[in-house]
């Protein structure tokens, strides 16, 4: 009987597909066509917030040194075009951009929907920098143009990408600008990072336009823009205006990590770099970011980039990343920017003329915010006494200045290699078994399938970084 009604549904299946109206017949009057924009808005925080995370623990925290890959490690052992646990954001980046458009068409093409372009802008501003900072040259002006028949973007240069007609800087203060002049009754909805509260959103517009003038300063005057924001005062200054969300510490809002295999956990611990600077400063943050070494109980370094096909390795000698990454998540943030952050920059601009303000104190600011910002007590003679005390000598205190940036930025996305590409800063060492002629890479290769997707203008892209070559600097670090 079972056989018998399955065979008819086939034949009523197939009789009403070849009926004119098949596309009402097979609707579902209950299901949107498009989706809501809070949705959207959502889903693109809280993907990017959650997805970049992650590879910043599993990738991005192998390239700064903060942690070091004991098995699978090609990636640590710097062949960046072989990802393994991590070490994909491409994808990530790009899914994040074409959903963020997808709001943005909706904003522009209904009056009741318009309150989320500025937000929208300033996301596209967030999430290129991040794209282009990692790989250098990308599709951009052209890309997420399929559905207009447009599959194969040219590669724009990173120069324009920051500072063209719709670059990032430009689209900051075009979202900026749409949130001043709205005006409608809707709310912002599905917003994690601000609760829908628009002048969060112009604040952190400005911080990120901060970030975004300290990454280009090599290459142009940027001393008035960043005077005129200083002075004005409307960027992140405490934690409590942070652009972050919070993980849980139980599903399904919390780090990956915390549900990963235990040996997917145990591939990562301590780095020689990230353990050499705790000690020499004397910094309790060592116990709330790696555990003690099982068999020493101290906290114990592995030089980055083994060869775990030569070298026996004996997991207890070393310290495994904390239990903030796994059994306490709900202490964990997805980080998109930070007080401590802007403070640091502000400092390092001040360091450099470019601003007219006290180093030192934004120096100090900076230092107490990011240990708050931890939740770890700051030793009482942390900023009086010992390499933590803000240097005299001019090159001494701007190490100090990017290395404490560098500690606090832990697992936020590629960070801390990105502002040791940019400064030079902390010094990170050369690798165990290097798979890049000991150098340290400086860009992140395009992916092998882009050669298939769009051929012609990969083979230029490819040209222009001598052979998709990962030690070929960016614009902003030529």
């Amino acid at each position: 009987m079972k056989n018998i009604l399955y065979s008819l549904a086939l034949v009523t299946l197939f009789s009403f597909g070849c009926t004119k109206d098949f596309e009402q017949i097979n609707s579902n009057p209950n299901a949107p066509i498009q989706v809501q924009p809070e949705f959207l808005l959502r889903q693109v925080i809280y993907n990017y917030g959650e997805q970049m995370s992650f590879e910043g623990y599993a990738a991005g925290n192998l390239l700064g040194q903060y942690f070091t890959a004991v098995d699978f490690n090609l990636f640590d052992r710097h062949s960046l075009s072989e990802p393994q646990f991590g070490g994909n954001p491409w994808p990530i980046l790009y899914k994040s951009l074409r959903d963020n458009e997808l709001i943005l068409d909706r904003a522009r093409s209904s009056k009741s929907f318009e309150v989320y372009e500025g937000p929208a802008l300033i996301m596209k501003a967030y999430m290129t920098a991040a794209l282009t900072d990692i790989f250098g040259d990308v599709p951009y002006s052209q890309a997420l143009q399929g559905k207009d028949g447009l599959i194969s973007p040219i590669y724009d240069k990173q120069e324009e990408i920051y500072t063209g007609t719709d670059g990032i800087l430009a689209n900051l203060d075009a979202g900026i600008e749409k949130i001043r002049n709205y005006n409608g009754l809707e709310l912002l909805k599905g917003d994690i990072l601000f609760n829908g509260d628009l002048s969060s959103w112009i604040t952190f517009a400005n911080s990120l336009k901060i970030k975004s003038l300290m990454r280009i300063s090599s290459k142009m005057n940027v001393s008035s823009q960043l005077q005129a924001i200083y002075n004005e005062g409307n960027y992140i200054k405490t934690n409590d205006q942070n652009a972050v969300f919070n993980f849980t510490s139980n599903q399904p809002n919390n780090f990956r990590m915390a549900t990963a295999r235990v040996g997917d956990f145990n591939l990562f611990v301590l780095s020689k770099t990230m353990e050499e600077v705790l000690k020499a400063y004397k910094d309790p943050r060592i116990a709330t970011f790696y555990r003690p070494a099982l068999l020493t109980g101290e906290f114990e370094g592995l030089l980055n980039g083994p060869n775990a096909s030569t070298t026996s390795i004996k997991l207890a000698n070393y310290s495994l990343t904390g239990e903030i990454f796994r059994e306490n998540t709900g202490a964990l943030d997805a980080n998109f920017i930070t007080a401590w952050e802007i403070r640091f920059l502000l400092s390092e601009a001040a360091q450099k003329a470019l601003i007219f303000a006290n180093p030192k104190t934004l120096y100090e600011e900076g230092v107490e915010m990011a240990f708050e910002y931890w939740n770890t007590a700051l030793p009482t003679d942390y900023l009086t006494s010992g390499a933590t005390a803000f240097s005299n000598d001019n090159e001494t205190r701007l190490e100090q200045t990017i290395t404490q940036k560098w500690i606090a930025n832990t697992i936020n996305g590629f960070e801390g290699w990105i502002e040791y590409r940019r400064t030079g800063y902390p010094r990170l060492k050369t690798v165990l078994a290097s798979l890049n002629n000991d150098l340290i890479p400086v860009r992140m290769p395009y992916p092998i399938d882009e050669e298939a997707l769009n051929g012609e203008n990969f083979g230029k892209a490819s040209s222009a970084t001598n052979g998709n070559s990962i030690n070929a600097p960016v614009w902003w670090d030529n």
